[in-house]
């Protein structure tokens, strides 16, 4: 396991992006060879998108040849409302960049059979390969996706019915009414990302202090999904001083002392590096 420590909400988005960047490019990817990127919603990515955006136009990376799968989408909410995952990630991301939209896979919460639905996007992943590179963000109560406190830590792609914390806590996007919010959810589970070959987890803000502690320090608990990652063979955690208030000095300045090695990851690559 790694944790990145940047100093704020934007060297910790970079940082992200250009890893994302570098582990597409080393993949090589091509007509035959699709990078497979899982990616979430929410304020936390929005400053790794509008990073890979960037490289994305000035010629540093191609999403050509890159497919997409989505944590979650809410039940209910017609695919074009402004406030559905669907519409985030093409406004936010996907129409910013040139992935073509048959290699961007968002769950549909309004599938006539939802379980349906997510056994499906099950399937998909499968024949993708499995996911390369799985990158989520938490909620304060470190619930990856909508696998909310209690989720079973091999739970697949299902039907969640959101806590009322989440609730109140997307009320923000619907004009602060509870009764715009949707209290039904397509996720996949802690054990779809699990299988990914990696997962990066993005967590900033002194809001999501306790729980990273409760990832990083605390031990493996299904109240706190986000520790299941502690047993991943290859987890990144990349958070901003703020996120770090509630660790143990001893655990910061251990991963702060390999700032230096892991720096090495996100180094721009030169054309020999691309090519292996």
């Amino acid at each position: 396991m790694k944790l990145i420590i940047l100093n704020d909400y934007d060297q910790a988005s970079e940082w992200a992006a250009k890893y994302i960047r570098n582990k597409i490019l080393l993949f090589g990817p091509g007509p035959d060879k699709y990078f497979t990127l899982g990616l979430p919603t929410g304020s936390t990515p929005l400053g790794c998108y509008k990073k890979l955006i960037q490289y994305c136009k000035n010629g540093e990376l191609s999403f050509q040849y890159v497919k997409t799968f989505n944590m979650d989408e809410y039940v209910g909410l017609p695919r074009d409302h402004p406030e559905s995952y669907h519409s985030f990630m093409w406004n936010n991301f996907f129409k910013h960049i040139d992935i073509r939209a048959e290699n961007t896979h968002i769950l549909d919460g309004n599938a006539a059979d939802l379980q349906a639905e997510c056994d499906a996007f099950e399937k998909k992943i499968m024949d993708a390969g499995g996911i390369e590179l799985f990158v989520g963000g938490i909620g304060p109560d470190g619930h990856i996706a909508f696998n909310e406190p209690g989720s079973s830590l091999v739970s697949r792609t299902r039907v969640k019915t959101l806590a009322k914390d989440t609730i109140m806590a997307n009320a923000r996007f619907f004009d602060g009414d509870l009764s715009k919010v949707p209290t039904m959810a397509l996720t996949v589970g802690v054990g779809t990302v699990m299988d990914a070959k990696e997962v990066m987890i993005l967590i900033t803000g002194a809001h999501k202090a306790f729980a990273l502690y409760k990832a990083i320090e605390d031990g493996v608990n299904h109240m706190w999904t986000v520790s299941a990652f502690q047993q991943h063979p290859q987890t990144v955690f990349v958070c901003d001083e703020d996120a770090t208030l509630e660790l143990r000095v001893k655990t910061v300045k251990y991963f702060k002392g390999m700032m230096h090695v892991h720096n090495k990851l996100v180094e721009s690559l030169n054309s020999e590096s691309k090519k292996k």
